[in-house]
């Protein structure tokens, strides 16, 4: 699975319009119920709530993953969004959030799941990855950045 593969332009949003991370995560929640890939944004606005509520997902170096699982979405989904200025997401390594990725699936898509962390993880890690986002302009620049280093 390549991360294209659950990602289109259309869920990607840069910049994002709030500036603190519970209203982040509505956006991004927000975004996918209007591309039609949720049954039920308020449930799954809720349980990445609730997810968050027992450990920041604020993972380093300037990434957060807030993720879930819900029964109103019927297969893994993804949304990115790009904060307008550095946000405060309680992050392990004490910096501050400039990419927030969403991902929701079912309860029973665990693997799926589990390989898209780390994926976006893994991307993350690279500096050459990180400086071409930090300079993308647009939702289509950084899909296409994120399909050019999954190759």
């Amino acid at each position: 699975m390549k991360l294209t593969d659950i990602l289109s332009p259309a869920c990607i949003k840069t910049p994002l319009e709030s500036t603190e991370k519970i209203a982040v995560i509505g956006e991004l929640v927000d975004l996918l119920g209007q591309q039609g890939l949720l049954r039920d944004s308020e449930e799954v606005r809720n349980c990445v709530l609730e997810r968050e509520r027992t450990r920041s997902t604020g993972i380093g170096n300037g990434l957060a993953v807030p993720h879930g699982k819900s029964p109103a979405c019927d297969n893994l989904v993804m949304a990115i969004g790009v904060p307008s200025q550095p946000l405060d997401f309680e992050s392990k390594d004490g910096q501050p959030v400039n990419f927030v990725v969403l991902l929701v699936s079912p309860p029973d898509q665990t693997g799926p799941h589990i390989q898209a962390l780390a994926r976006v993880s893994r991307l993350m890690l690279m500096e050459k990855f990180r400086t071409a986002l930090a300079r993308a302009n647009s939702a289509q620049e950084i899909y296409d950045i994120i399909a050019r280093h999954e190759a």
